[in-house]
């Protein structure tokens, strides 16, 4: 048998990728990837910086065929992976939560000093304008509408929504599928369904079917 394909976990904003996406980690692992994560700092580094480290971690890794996983931020640094550096290995590219159309709750919670310092170059990375994607490789979008988080705190965040990332921001055009589950922003990375649904996209290009491409919560 050939080496496993390798899918790489890009963590969101103030997480390090070590609890947060241990669950996700052990589950792919259980569907026969190499699983590893990319630890950037969220909040001191710019989106092109953190893309570009990504980049470098992405150039050691042995394996032929390297898959993206990227929860809120780390879709969005997925994204601007590919605007500068787009010449990756074969792969497919899954984002979950992620804020593709800048994020109203950043922006709200940036409006005032204190959320200014705690988001540090986050702010920008949330929210700055991205160019529409282009198709480079199939592409997954999943979105929770479970509307419990701390975006709620800012009162800017409209229905439907995950508690932090509104739906309509978490939709991407052009890509190859999208499915919304009755997750939160942070319950879809310990979710069996978010999981599953991961997991097939890797494996075959798209989500699993079911009315309206749900899946039922464990």
């Amino acid at each position: 048998m050939g080496e496993p394909s390798a899918v790489v976990l890009v963590h969101g904003l103030w997480m390090t990728g070590t609890l947060d996406m241990a669950y996700l980690r052990r589950q792919l692992r259980r569907c026969g990837f190499k699983v590893y994560v990319y630890r950037y700092r969220t909040v001191r580094r710019s989106l092109a910086e953190n893309a570009s480290r990504l980049n470098g971690f992405l150039a050691h890794l042995p394996e032929p065929t390297v898959h993206l996983v990227g929860h809120s931020m780390g879709g969005r640094v997925i994204r601007k992976l590919f605007l500068d550096f787009p010449d990756q290995r074969p792969g497919r590219v899954v984002t979950l939560g992620a804020p593709h159309c800048a994020s109203r709750a950043a922006a709200a919670f940036g409006r005032r000093a204190p959320g200014r310092w705690l988001l540090g170059k986050g702010l920008q990375a949330l929210t700055g304008a991205l160019p529409p994607w282009q198709g480079q490789r199939e592409f997954g979008v999943l979105i929770g509408d479970l509307p419990y988080g701390l975006g709620r705190l800012t009162r800017r965040l409209p229905l439907p929504n995950d508690g932090t990332v509104a739906v309509d921001e978490a939709t991407l055009a052009d890509v190859a599928d999208t499915v919304t589950l009755p997750v939160t922003h942070i319950s879809m990375l310990f979710s069996g369904a978010v999981a599953r649904q991961t997991c097939h996209f890797l494996r075959h290009g798209r989500f699993l079917s079911g009315h309206d491409h749900r899946a039922a919560p464990e």
